[in-house]
């Protein structure tokens, strides 16, 4: 079984993915805690000696990145990442998964985004995954454009109560791709055990859902509320080429099914 070594281990999706228990994983961060004292920006150094005591991972997970918010730098996001792909092949390690974003793609559509779609960002975010991906395009290394991760968005960790939610023309509410942790954990399992890969993978589980639909299998009231012009109705990802790859059960793409993992993997409150 090949080694699968997560950077970022102290994010938002990669501590729920510690208690999905993802097999043969070996964490990374800044600080005490994980397997691996290092942060790609520090330099390859600790992840070589790490190397050179217990031996060299098949693949590298990235799932460290800047997220907005106030003060973020969203684009060292191509810094971080080149940091990897650097520190991957200074090791030696042969595969590296860098956590790109269906950001990339922009504005949303009807029809879902596939990985050969055309990307235009249509926000700052967006933009900084794109010169992410631009700046460590190489053999090697695969682009998972994510989606949703169910309770690691602002849906389910949003403290406002009720939850405010568009309402389209349609009677619809804002439709996503969405993932459970625990699905996810066995997905980037498979993948670091997959014999080749493509150089970019759309992340979700294969059925979008209603962010609504969420909520309300979460228990959280929703106030609806009508979506302004510039509102979002469907930003989704076309996921035929993950699925040749990983064997979704029809359950992974359940809103009650997604709560449940994310109950089953969240901090003790």
């Amino acid at each position: 079984m090949n080694t699968l070594l997560v950077t970022g281990a102290n994010g938002r999706v990669a501590r729920l993915l510690r208690r999905a228990s993802v097999p043969g994983a070996l964490w990374s961060q800044r600080g005490p805690g994980a397997d691996l004292d290092w942060s790609p920006l520090d330099g390859p150094q600790a992840l070589l000696d790490h190397c050179a005591r217990h031996g060299v991972p098949g693949t590298l997970c990235m799932l460290a990145g800047v997220t907005p918010g106030p003060g973020a730098r969203i684009e060292d996001n191509a810094a971080l990442g080149r940091a990897a792909v650097e520190a991957a092949q200074a090791a030696g390690i042969p595969r590296v998964l860098l956590a790109s974003s269906s950001a990339v793609y922009g504005h949303g559509r009807a029809r879902p985004w596939s990985e050969d779609d055309p990307t235009r960002p249509a926000n700052p975010y967006g933009e900084a995954k794109l010169a992410m991906e631009r700046a460590c395009a190489a053999p090697g290394v695969t682009m998972l454009r994510i989606g949703n991760v169910a309770g690691a968005d602002a849906l389910l960790t949003n403290p406002r109560r009720p939850l405010r939610l568009d309402r389209f023309a349609d009677g619809t509410g804002p439709v996503r791709s969405y993932i459970g942790p625990q699905t996810l954990a066995r997905l980037l399992h498979r993948l670091a055990q997959a014999p080749t890969l493509p150089p970019v993978l759309n992340i979700g589980a294969p059925r979008p859902v209603d962010m609504a639909d969420l909520a309300l299998a979460a228990g959280l009231p929703v106030e609806r509320q009508p979506a302004p012009p510039e509102a979002i109705a469907a930003l989704t990802l076309d996921t035929t080429r993950l699925e040749q790859l990983f064997p979704f059960a029809d359950t992974d793409s359940a809103p009650a099914a997604m709560i449940a993992q994310w109950r089953a993997c969240k901090e003790p409150s």
